[in-house]
């Protein structure tokens, strides 16, 4: 699969910084993840915010989630939802730092600003790993926002010194599974639950 990976615009020094090719982004040494938050700059001109969660994201997240397809939220969620309920959107919006991490990508050009994707790890502090999610909204995909905000989630198990990241993925999900395979994640069948892949990368 080729990737188009956007270029990230930090605060200082002002310039474009392209990131290497996927085969070689985890490979390279350990990046504090992203604090105050950073530009990032895709291929067709448009621009987003890179930066982490917030609890005043709530109502964006929601707004963010009424635009997800059926057959999206299904493979994000593992099953049906109609809607992202206030529990569940303030819950996912206000984490507990010892055990969770959280970035967006806010979409600033319009009012209020959108969430065009989001990406999040749960620390297992039993087994020094951390389960991941990675969201890109339809409209922004193919720009390589998708490793974007897994290099990000990489990242920051790295900074905490977990030995791996994990997540669950539907077979159906070609375009995760293929962008796992890329940044070089082992996949594996799950016998008890059948059309679901374990993905996981030792760090």
């Amino acid at each position: 699969m080729n990737m188009t990976f956007p270029s990230v615009i930090a605060a200082s020094p002002r310039r474009p910084l392209l990131p290497p090719p996927s085969n070689e982004r985890f490979a390279a040494s350990v990046h504090a993840p992203v604090i105050q938050g950073e530009y990032v700059r895709i291929n067709d001109g448009r621009q987003l915010h890179l930066r982490p969660i917030a609890t005043s994201d709530v109502a964006a997240m929601q707004r963010c989630f009424t635009r997800l397809s059926p057959e999206v939220v299904r493979r994000r969620f593992l099953h049906p939802m109609s809607e992202l309920p206030d529990a569940m959107a303030q819950r996912l919006c206000r984490m507990d730092p010892a055990i969770e991490s959280a970035y967006v990508l806010m979409d600033e050009t319009v009012s209020p600003a959108e969430m065009r994707g989001v990406g999040r790890i749960y620390v297992d502090e039993a087994t020094d790993s951390a389960e991941f999610s990675v969201l890109v909204e339809q409209d922004w995909t193919h720009h390589g926002l998708g490793a974007l905000l897994m290099q990000q989630l990489v990242d920051d198990c790295r900074g905490r010194h977990l030995s791996e990241i994990w997540g669950f993925v539907l077979m159906e999900n070609r375009p995760m599974l293929n962008l796992c395979k890329e940044l070089g994640f082992r996949q594996r069948m799950i016998p008890d639950e059948p059309g679901t892949e374990l993905i996981t990368l030792q760090l």
